[in-house]
């Protein structure tokens, strides 16, 4: 993916499949039981490599390259279990067992390497400066016992509509994939691999969307 002309260092792809089967995503968690067994070590690993980088930050002002593109390939292994057997359910082809990006399969995930990364900020953003969006994050996917989670119902309702038209309400689904957006946007700066904070807006649809072009000023 190249990136995005929003500016924002993360992109998150998510292309809905046509013809999706109407009854596949019933048994879609369990084919994807293989995935979730190897992303359970995965994250412990993503964990600890984050915990080494806050430390390599706070000393040296630079997140390590190898650190770096390991924890964007577990985010980017995640997301594609995610949109296959849960998240999304916007493809029936089962996600490939790689940390490595495709440009082939439905969904896949990005982050631009940061050259340089504020020591100070290293402190405090992963949980003080990212208060706000664990709020609205709480909200998507349920943080309370009483609180019912937002992305999980709308993906309900969406598979629903596929299971008796055929078609996955395409308007529901831009609005999934633009949750799942924010999500991720959230997750790569409380995992210190930005600096540049979240923006407040739900970009929906299936890809990063366009920045209008500013007009050039006439002579």
């Amino acid at each position: 993916m190249q990136p995005s002309s929003t500016g924002y260092p993360v992109r998150v792809r998510g292309d809905l499949d046509a013809g999706l089967s109407r009854w596949m995503w019933l048994v879609k968690w369990i084919l994807a039981i293989p995935h979730v067994i190897v992303l359970i070590f995965l994250h412990i690993a993503y964990l600890l490599v984050t915990i080494g980088a806050f430390f390599a930050i706070l000393i040296t002002g630079g997140y390590p390259r190898v650190l770096f593109d390991f924890n964007v390939g577990v985010m980017r292994w995640a997301w594609r279990v995610r949109f296959y057997a849960y998240s999304a359910l916007g493809t029936d082809r089962y996600p490939p067992f790689s940390l490595q990006p495709d440009p082939d399969y439905p969904a896949d995930l990005e982050v631009d390497y940061p050259q340089q990364l504020h020591r100070g900020l290293v402190l405090i953003k992963w949980w003080l400066l990212a208060i706000p969006h664990y709020l609205i994050a709480a909200v998507f996917v349920g943080a309370g016992r009483y609180q019912m989670p937002l992305l999980p119902i709308l993906v309900v309702i969406g598979v629903i509509g596929l299971l008796f038209t055929g078609q996955y309400p395409r308007g529901l689904f831009d609005f999934v994939i633009g949750i799942n957006r924010w999500l991720y946007r959230v997750r790569v700066y409380a995992s210190l691999m930005t600096d540049e904070y979240p923006p407040f807006r739900l970009d929906q649809g299936p890809r990063e969307p366009e920045q209008p072009v500013a007009a050039t000023p006439s002579a």
